[in-house]
């Protein structure tokens, strides 16, 4: 009996759990966030749409593009055009592109918005025929601070003039016939660069100044033949050999044309 006495009470404590759930993180914060995040983008998007021009609107458009644009509302800045209709003739000068209508763009003949555009255009041109494949053989384009450069250089085997002088092979003709065609899409001047490959210094009278300018001019020529208008002729230079394109400065590489579509502000 007194060991029955001396023994230590058994105490039971039962815990109240409330709830019936488990811990279940964090992650409904960060879904939540995410919804508020996109809520905001969403209503500031909107906004943007009923308070922007349509001219404003595809400014912001063309700001995120990354060729440089030609189009006849807005460039978006940098472009071609920095920022200005092609059409405003304050800006352009010549007015507007030859052909490019209101009809003509229900027919899809709008005027060339890039410079990947223009140079599918060119492109395009090659399944016409052999010939016109083979002048486009002659022919590249890049962008540069003065606006958009399409270049028109020697073959190995096709050269663009007689050795040494301006006398036109027949393929710059056809050349000048396809550019003259596609820059009926724009408005912008035209500017004309004449290069050529350096000669040895044992050439009797270095020919590449005068050459160059010459040639550079034979071009004009021809573009303005082919239905280029003369007033959106901007300059004619030749720049010798001074501006080779290839490291080898006596490659017949280096003999070209450089027909500029220039920006406005240049």
């Amino acid at each position: 009996m007194s060991r029955q006495n001396d023994a230590a009470p058994v105490i039971i404590k039962r815990k109240k759990v409330s709830g019936g759930h488990g811990h279940h993180g964090g992650a409904w914060k960060v879904a939540y966030a995410d919804f508020v995040t996109a809520m905001m983008a969403f209503f500031l998007m909107m906004w943007l749409l009923g308070a922007t021009t349509e001219s404003q609107r595809r400014g912001l458009a063309d700001y995120f593009n990354p060729s440089i644009p030609l189009h006849r509302i807005s460039s978006g800045g940098d472009g071609l055009l920095g920022g200005n209709d092609i059409q405003m003739p304050d800006n352009m000068g010549p007015g507007t592109a030859p052909g490019a209508t209101d009809a003509d763009e229900e027919i899809g003949h709008s005027p060339t918005e890039s410079i990947e555009e223009l140079a599918q255009r060119l492109r395009g041109l090659g399944g016409e025929s052999a010939i016109m494949t083979e002048a486009l053989r002659h022919i590249v384009t890049r962008s540069s601070d003065e606006g958009l450069v399409i270049e028109v250089f020697d073959l190995p085997d096709s050269p663009l003039f007689d050795p040494d002088s301006n006398t036109p092979r027949p393929i710059l003709p056809i050349i000048a016939g396809v550019l003259a065609e596609a820059m009926q899409f724009v408005a912008n001047p035209a500017a004309i660069e004449g290069h050529t490959r350096s000669y040895t210094v044992v050439h009797r009278g270095d020919p590449s100044w005068s050459l160059s300018l010459s040639r550079a001019e034979r071009m004009r020529q021809l573009l303005e033949s082919a239905g280029l208008p003369q007033a959106r002729m901007d300059r004619v230079t030749g720049h010798a050999d001074r501006q080779p394109a290839v490291r080898n400065p006596m490659a017949s590489r280096n003999n070209r044309l450089e027909v500029i579509l220039l920006r406005q502000n240049r």
